[in-house]
């Protein structure tokens, strides 16, 4: 059976980002940063089958204890892990679309998945930092020379903030990390083909950055699609992080359904929608 010419293209594209597929139990798939795994930070962007939740069916919801049960989430946490193989323990945090940075140095701590902030950072083996997204930007950094990571959520506020920045700074700070040295992975995101925002957002980005315009397509007197994918891109380059080092995954949330939950179509559909979530650590 021939493969359509589609399916091609678009492998093509991931392999040409950096980025590819990997398995796990119970039909899951992910997508790995190759580079960044290459460089000792193992991996991987959630896709939305391949679970047990009903969102609407057969769902790989990995959040959101309020609207599924727990234990559809730890099943599907247990199933995606299994795509990095090996004994992980996952830290993840209560996300506030925020500026704040978590330092996790006791992975045990249960007070972390409630701990309010948008990234994470440590240096410790055998942890996997994990952000939650249903559109929003994941960033997943790694510095091979100090060995520290971070994972990093930046919705549209988060991007005004520059919490990328501040995750850079946090890692510089507590494990002497240079920007140089990072290698970064941005995921799967509502990209600047579908993703529209009203003049708050529009004017907020001008106040803030002298080329938010070129971020910008218009599509109303008052209203635009913005380009996050490109607007984190910018700002870790601009903090040091050399451009050739930073890796976006060429796939739209909100276009390919199919693969990811996306906040916005789920939420016209089925009134609720599942949670991504992109992880990265470093083994023992």
């Amino acid at each position: 059976m021939s493969i359509p010419m589609e399916t091609i293209t678009a492998e093509t594209e991931l392999e040409r980002a950096g980025f590819g597929w990997r398995a796990g139990v119970g039909g899951v798939r992910a997508l790995a940063c190759y580079p960044l795994e290459r460089e000792g930070f193992p991996n991987a962007f959630s896709t939305r089958g391949g679970g047990v939740s009903p969102f609407p069916e057969a769902a790989l919801n990995l959040a959101g204890f309020d609207q599924d049960a727990a234990e559809n989430i730890r099943e599907n946490r247990r199933r995606f892990v299994s795509t990095l193989g090996g004994a992980w323990k996952l830290a993840a945090c209560w996300q506030v679309h925020g500026s704040d940075v978590l330092v996790v140095r006791d992975p045990e701590d249960p007070r972390i998945e409630s701990e309010r902030c948008d990234a994470l950072a440590t240096n410790l083996t055998g942890v996997l930092l994990g952000v939650k997204t249903a559109d929003c930007v994941p960033v997943l950094l790694g510095d091979a020379r100090t060995g520290a990571c971070a994972a990093v959520h930046a919705g549209w506020r988060g991007t005004l903030a520059e919490i990328v920045v501040r995750a850079l700074a946090m890692m510089r700070d507590e494990f002497g990390t240079e920007a140089r040295d990072v290698r970064a992975a941005v995921g799967p995101a509502a990209l600047g083909c579908c993703y529209e925002v009203g003049r708050e957002v529009i004017e907020a980005f001008r106040e803030k950055f002298k080329d938010a315009d070129t971020l910008f397509t218009p599509t109303a007197d008052v209203r635009a699609l913005v380009d996050l994918h490109e607007a984190n891109r910018r700002q870790l380059v601009a903090a040091g992080v050399a451009a050739g080092r930073v890796h976006l995954l060429p796939l739209c949330t909100m276009c390919r359904t199919d693969l990811f939950f996306s906040y916005r179509n789920d939420r016209k559909l089925y009134g609720r929608t599942g949670r991504l979530l992109s992880v990265v650590g470093r083994r023992g």
